[in-house]
């Protein structure tokens, strides 16, 4: 039997930088070094190449959790709750969101990232009702309905992908957000959402959102059962698919937290995920989506510190304010910031802060 040796760091490393194309296996190669000085250096040099390396980018906008209402028992979620549950379910009624949406806008706010759980009750019709009424009364972007959802609510309704997506949008769907990917291999999800949406199924459904011409990011949830081959078997399936949609505008990967929910006692503890390993994760992603124009920090499971130094291993991007944020905080991560803290950390790197929408165009430069 032919033993293949793994390529070298140097030589992958070289080979990204002369513009070439990594492979799945150069990837994994790079994961499994821990050469994170090397690996981030070029990564860095990468994002220099596709983004301005002079600006940082960052969102004002609100991430309002409609419903925590859910029927599909995801082991890794703290924030569900099961239909039924008279203490703790909700589903906010409109002049809450209306409110929210008004606290948004007061405070600069340009988009309303609105995501909810899998609510057996309500269908295509609810949605269009509330987008509706949200563009009659407001001037902002709706980046709203993760795969999952959008795959719930067609199912609900007796409907086609491409018909609930051309009827979302139509009521005021702007852009899909990249939720409920988690890890885009199968048998990764058997164990941590069997009743999720699958893999091909979420990528299908970005890719009727791509065709009908509506922009889309791509997400990666990682650190609990998966392997480094399957961290990259997902970032090929998104590179894969942006091949032949061109419709991701960023990447953002973030490392699973484990307080509050059964996935947990699956996940030891010596095996939780670093900084480094999400330095070094961020760092390769940004090498090996050489199609994706944007990469983003997380700084909202990270921290800000460690936020705001994953921009020197491949991001140009500091995510968003983020007003309210409901699901990772019931993980037990709680890490909150504002508009001038983000401005400050991005100034002291020596960049200058941009102020952008959800489709990355500039709101504010602040020079």
């Amino acid at each position: 039997m032919t033993v293949v040796a793994e390529p070298s760091v140097a030589d992958v490393l070289e080979k990204a930088l002369d513009g070439e194309r990594i492979t799945d296996e150069d990837a994994v190669a790079l994961l499994r070094s821990r050469d994170l000085v090397a690996v981030g250096r070029v990564a860095n040099e990468i994002r220099s190449r596709l983004t301005d390396p002079s600006k940082v980018t960052f969102i004002v906008d609100r991430n309002l959790n409609y419903t925590n209402v859910c029927v599909t028992d995801c082991d890794f979620c703290a924030f569900y709750r099961r239909p039924g549950d008279q203490r703790e379910s909700y589903l906010l009624p409109k002049p809450v969101i209306f409110k929210k949406i008004e606290e948004t806008l007061a405070l600069g706010g340009t988009g309303l990232l609105m995501q909810g759980g899998h609510h057996p009750d309500l269908g295509i019709d609810y949605y269009e009702d509330l987008f509706h009424s949200i563009k009659a009364r407001y001037k902002i972007h709706l980046h709203a309905l993760s795969p999952p959802e959008i795959q719930h609510i067609a199912r609900r309704s007796k409907l086609t992908t491409a018909e609930t997506l051309t009827r979302l949008r139509d009521a005021g769907l702007d852009s899909v957000p990249g939720g409920g990917a988690e890890v885009l291999v199968d048998r990764v999800r058997k164990i941590i959402a069997p009743k999720k949406t699958k893999s091909d199924e979420w990528l299908d459904v970005m890719r009727q959102a791509h065709r009908l011409g509506m922009s889309t990011t791509a997400t990666m949830m990682y650190g609990h059962v998966e392997t480094l081959e399957e961290r990259v078997e997902h970032m090929r399936r998104i590179r894969e698919l942006q091949d032949e949609t061109r419709g991701f505008r960023a990447f953002i990967s973030w490392t699973f937290q484990r307080d509050g929910n059964r996935l947990e006692d699956l996940v030891p503890e010596d095996t939780r995920p670093t900084s480094f390993d999400y330095l070094l994760t961020q760092a390769v992603s940004r090498i090996y989506l050489d199609n994706v124009p944007h990469i983003q920090s997380s700084w909202v499971t990270q921290g800000m510190k460690v936020g705001q130094v994953a921009l020197g291993f491949g991001a140009d991007d500091m995510g968003s304010v983020m007003i309210e944020e409901n699901v990772v905080s019931a993980a037990g991560t709680t890490y909150r910031t504002t508009r001038d803290e983000l401005i400050h950390l991005i100034r002291s790197l020596g960049k200058t802060p941009v102020q952008r929408d959800t489709l990355y165009r500039e709101v504010e430069v602040f020079a």
